[in-house]
């Protein structure tokens, strides 16, 4: 069974759990599939928006697919819920990758 139809069957069983949403949005990615990925991470960060990890994973996606102000926008909303939740390394991967965006 393919992993995403693997995790799909999980996220059945467990329909609100981020990490397996997380996972399922980076299968995506590794297939090509930037669509499924986006709309993944988006409702994910919709219904869990403390959920660190899938910030900076959204805003590269978005910085692929040519979207510089969107991605702009989920790094520093990243920044700011990182700093909220005392996740120094989480904050210092998003803020570089920010910085090198903007610069």
């Amino acid at each position: 069974m393919p992993r995403i139809d693997q995790i799909q069957e999980l996220l059945k069983e467990n329909p609100e759990d981020s990490f397996l949403k997380h996972a399922l949005a980076l299968e995506y990615i590794k297939q090509g599939d930037d669509a499924n990925a986006k709309h993944v991470f988006e409702a994910l960060l919709s219904a869990n928006p403390n959920y660190v990890g899938s910030y900076y994973h959204l805003a590269k996606l978005y910085e692929r697919c040519g979207l510089e102000e969107e991605a702009i926008k989920v790094y520093e909303r990243g920044m700011e819920v990182a700093r909220q939740l005392g996740e120094q390394h989480a904050y210092s991967e998003l803020r570089s990758a920010y910085e090198y965006l903007i610069y």
